[in-house]
């Protein structure tokens, strides 16, 4: 399951959203050590939280297909 953190609590907590099951207007509280961090920043959604300290769930779940999508590109590129 993938998700996007969208504020962070302390050096422990973050809280995550993915636009479906879990909305931005209530987010999960997770701890760091159950999450697998990846390397990726979605600029729309950064955008987004600095202009209106908000970002709609259609943007949050945009950015998850695209980097799902991407992802599966690059593992059927490297499989061909």
């Amino acid at each position: 399951m993938y998700a996007v953190i969208i504020n962070v609590e302390d050096q422990r907590f973050v809280w995550i959203a993915d636009g479906g099951k879990r909305k931005f207007d209530q987010p999960k509280k997770k701890n760091l050590i159950h999450l697998e961090l990846l390397q990726t920043i979605c600029s729309e959604v950064v955008d987004s939280l600095k202009e209106s300290g908000r970002v709609t769930n259609g943007k949050l779940r945009f950015a998850l297909k695209k980097y799902v999508d991407q992802m599966k590109s690059e593992a059927q590129e490297k499989g061909e």
